[in-house]
C-alpha cells in the first residue's frame, strides 16, 4: 500500500492534535508512528505521556528549547536544534519499520527560516512508499502544499486565548 504525504496548517487551533489522533489511530491498527516536534523542548506536554505508555508503539522526540523562538532573530541554540531535527528525520526516513513519520511545527520551522523549504520537500520526494509523512504547522510554504497529498487548513474563527485564558492541561499541554 502506499502511504501519502499530509499537511495540517493554518491559523487555527488543533494541527498537533489532529495528527496525534492519526497517530493514536495507526497505533491503534498495529503501525508504529515517530513524531518529531521542531521549536517544542522541556515541556511536560500531556502527549509525551501517552508517547511513553506506548512505547515502543509512538515515540516523541523534541527537537527545541522550552521558550518560545524569535521569528525574526532566532537564537543560534533554535538553529542547531532545527538541524538535530532534520537529520533524525533524514534517519527515520529510512528506518525499517517506520510506518508513520510526524514533523511537527515543521513549517513554522520553515517560515521561521530554521529549515529551508527545499529540505522539506527532499524529504517528501525521498518518502519511501512503505512511509506515511505528516507536517503540521502554520504557515505552509506554497510548494509543499502543491507536493502533498492531503492539505487540511484549521481556520480560526474564535479562541479562548483572546479572552486572556491561558494554556490548560490537557488540551493545549
Amino acid at each position: 500500500m502506499r502511504r501519502m504525504v499530509q499537511v495540517y496548517t493554518g491559523n487555527g487551533k488543533g494541527k498537533t492534535t489532529a495528527a496525534l489522533g492519526l497517530a493514536m489511530r495507526a497505533v491503534g491498527q498495529g503501525l508504529t508512528v515517530h513524531m518529531i516536534q521542531f521549536m517544542k523542548g522541556n515541556i511536560e506536554y500531556g502527549e509525551l505521556k501517552t508517547a511513553r505508555r506506548l512505547a515502543p508503539d509512538l515515540t516523541i522526540t523534541q527537537m527545541g528549547r522550552e521558550t518560545f523562538v524569535d521569528r525574526d532573530n532566532p537564537d543560534e541554540e533554535d538553529r542547531q536544534w532545527a538541524v538535530k531535527g532534520m537529520k533524525l528525520a533524514e534517519e527515520l526516513l529510512a528506518k525499517e519499520g517506520l510506518d508513520v513519520l510526524i514533523l511537527d511545527e515543521i513549517n513554522v520551522a520553515v517560515d521561521f527560516k530554521l529549515v529551508s523549504t527545499e529540505e522539506v520537500l527532499s524529504l517528501i520526494r525521498r518518502k519511501p512508499d512503505r512511509l506515511e509523512l505528516v507536517l503540521t504547522g502554520r504557515y505552509a510554504p506554497v510548494e509543499v502544499v502543491k507536493a502533498a497529498d492531503l492539505v487540511t487548513e484549521m481556520l480560526e474563527i474564535k479562541h479562548y486565548y483572546h479572552r486572556g485564558i491561558e494554556s490548560r492541561r490537557g488540551f493545549e499541554l
